[in-house]
């Protein structure tokens, strides 16, 4: 079933023992378009503080036993005294593989991006040395917060703009964007897949798609795949 990621926004989260904050974004890979982690607020059980807590400490129907749920409480397979522990992470930086390499080491997690790794476990000061952004990053995660908004560019000139993202609740896929179209374009919601994207520029806050305007306008009125 494909679910808004919208809906999750400010969704409370629960770990083993107790409650641990709110949903505040979710991080996406660019080439794969799979949520990679999600962005805790731990406020106001430890102020000022966000976490990233990747996807696979989430059951695999978490999104829809929290949708169907009547508390609607996202459950998380830590206890709060290991999120206590976890790094901050700051968002006004990009998370790079840098840091998700030293992340998932600290945790001992293996690497979602290769077959083998995460055996080297960090302490604290090691992580914090580790992720400190260095030049040359070139990170492939999205804040869908922060992709929401963007232009989108056909091969021909301009689409208009995304309004929401669809993801499947059981394998954390990004299947639909939701273009509301330029009115030169069409007047219907467009949902185009992300296959169709050819790269994403945050400078120019703008997704440049591998389609033309008329290709584009064929996609309007109906959802891109079939739910």
């Amino acid at each position: 079933m494909l679910q808004s990621i919208q809906q999750f926004y400010g969704k409370k989260l629960g770990a083993a023992d107790g409650h641990i904050g709110h949903v505040k974004d979710f991080y996406f890979d660019d080439q794969s378009w799979t949520i990679r982690y999600l962005v805790a607020d731990t406020g106001p059980w430890l102020a000022g503080r966000l976490v990233l807590l990747p996807s696979h400490v989430f059951a695999a129907d978490a999104f829809e036993t929290a949708e169907a749920a009547d508390n609607g409480i996202l459950r998380v397979s830590l206890t709060r005294s290991q999120i206590k522990r976890s790094p901050s992470v700051d968002l006004h930086h990009p998370i790079s593989r840098q840091y998700e390499e030293a992340y998932h080491r600290y945790y001992s997690w293996p690497f979602y991006w290769t077959a083998g790794g995460g055996d080297d476990h960090l302490t604290t000061e090691e992580l914090q040395e580790e992720i400190l952004p260095q030049p040359g990053d070139d990170p492939c995660l999205r804040s869908t917060q922060t992709v929401t908004g963007y232009r989108v560019q056909a091969t021909d000139g301009p689409v208009g703009s995304v309004t929401g993202l669809m993801i499947h609740g059981r394998d954390w896929k990004i299947r639909e964007l939701i273009i509301k179209a330029d009115p030169e374009i069409t007047a219907e919601e467009i949902f185009l897949l992300p296959e169709s994207v050819g790269r994403i520029s945050c400078e120019e806050t703008m997704i440049y798609i591998n389609l033309a305007q008329n290709d584009v306008r064929q996609l309007a009125g109906g959802p891109a795949v079939s739910t």
